[in-house]
């Protein structure tokens, strides 16, 4: 079992850490496995030092020097040269060879070792998302980089502490998708992920670098099984593309290797359905797939053997739409999403707030006299409807006139014009 350190503060977390194997016992993996494995490595190669086949598969010396020695016994490898250093270059023989090939035909995997399936599932169980907590100055922290408004920070902020469900709906333009994306920022932990796994021979990669930022070296411990990486809390973003098919065990019958599903590569952080309802199938069949893992905690997987998997849902998931929740779901579904926040239009004082703070963040002088020419102009007449991003998109327009007209950005009347007139031209009036 993982070693575990208790840290204080204002709240008592504890820290997973993949203690470094010293046997292969504690490897956890049978030992006809790590034959297979380390067999396809040298295969592949051709010529393999014991080392380099520790850094491709991130086994310890010691483990892979027992299983070198094994191939040996049973004749699949040889040994073809010193490579100094007490190491020794190593190449499969005819008998070898064709072993490796029956063995690719069970799997194609090689790469990082894999880690048991039962060690990966009490590790969510340690890094679970609700360990965690935010404060006011952590949310200013994480959202620093975009303009956002106490009212919604506060909103916000007991959500995230829940660890539960949310919803963020309203209208275009004031920055759902923005906000949900700066949340797992807000988390000051890491946690650690495995490349891969193993169940029942079965081995399913969980590692994406798409979705998984790695830390630098420094954050690591000094020892700990190599065979996980540590990652920021993740946040895994999906829209329209989204399909039942993405949350289940993904199988290539050609490679014979799973790929997680979404809510896997998810645990831990963050699940982002974004622009929800407008997904390619009835966003009811994906609501009820979610039903059971919002209400008790745990998702259920299936391999294409039959074989059932039980795993925890230990993330924050987050439905971001521009329609009406209550449009979209019924009364049962609601219940169980127990957060649900309106990131609406802003006020005049919000938006002359975002306006001034976007002036300030580009170096362009704040005029009041030009933001209350623009409520006159264009929104107290009912042209437009104010949204959170309309700052950031008209000065971007004066920015950008300016630079053309070879001056400096200023907020006159006639650029405020002639950025509203491009940038509103084709919506007519925004409802």
């Amino acid at each position: 079992m993982a070693n575990t350190t208790l840290k204080t503060g204002a709240q008592l977390k504890q820290e997973f850490i993949p203690p470094y194997p010293t046997s292969m016992a504690a490897i956890g993996l049978k030992e006809g496995f790590l034959e297979e494995l380390i067999l396809k490595d040298i295969y592949l190669v051709n010529f393999a030092l014991g080392r380099e086949i520790c850094s491709r598969t991130m086994l310890p010396y010691k483990i892979v020097e027992e299983i070198l020695d094994l191939l040996k016994q049973q004749m699949l490898i040889e040994v073809r040269s010193s490579g100094g250093l007490a190491d020794f270059e190593y190449t499969p023989t005819e008998k070898g060879r064709d072993r490796a090939q029956a063995y690719f035909d069970h799997n194609s995997y090689v790469g990082p070792c894999p880690v048991p399936w039962n060690v990966y599932m009490d590790s969510i169980k340690y890094q679970t998302i609700r360990r965690e907590s935010v404060s006011p100055k952590d949310l200013e922290t994480a959202f620093s980089d975009i303009m956002v408004t106490r009212r919604t920070l506060n909103s916000i902020g007991p959500a995230i502490n829940s660890g539960r469900g949310m919803f963020l709906f309203g209208e275009a333009g004031n920055g759902k998708t923005s906000i949900a994306e700066r949340i797992t920022r807000s988390f000051s932990g890491q946690i650690f992920i495995p490349y891969a796994v193993e169940i029942d021979g079965q081995i399913i990669r969980v590692y994406d670098s798409h979705n998984h930022n790695q830390v630098p070296a420094a954050n690591y411990p000094r020892d700990y099984d190599q065979r996980w990486l540590r990652i920021q809390r993740p946040c895994v973003i999906v829209g329209g593309e989204l399909t039942i098919d993405m949350l289940e065990l993904q199988f290539d019958f050609n490679t014979k290797i799973y790929e997680a599903p979404l809510q896997l590569k998810s645990n831990c952080g963050l699940l982002l359905i974004d622009d929800f309802g407008r997904q390619r199938i009835d966003h009811k069949a994906l609501l009820n797939r979610w039903i059971v893992p919002l209400e008790k905690r745990v998702d259920y997987l299936t391999l294409h053997t039959g074989k059932k998997l039980e795993i925890p849902f230990e993330q924050l998931i987050v439905f971001s739409t521009n329609l009406n929740p209550a449009d979209l779901v019924d009364e049962a579904f609601l219940r169980r999403i127990p957060y649900k926040v309106n990131i609406g239009n802003p006020t005049e004082e919000e938006f002359k707030w975002i306006f001034q703070q976007y002036c300030q963040k580009n170096n362009v002088p704040y005029s009041e006299d030009a933001v209350n020419y623009l409520f006159e102009s264009q929104y107290r007449n009912g042209k437009q409807q104010m949204r959170c991003c309309h700052p950031r998109d008209i000065i971007d327009q004066v920015i950008n006139l300016c630079s053309f007209l070879q001056t400096s950005p200023q907020l006159t009347k006639e650029y405020l014009d002639h950025a509203c007139s491009v940038y509103f031209a084709a919506m007519g009036k925004i409802k």
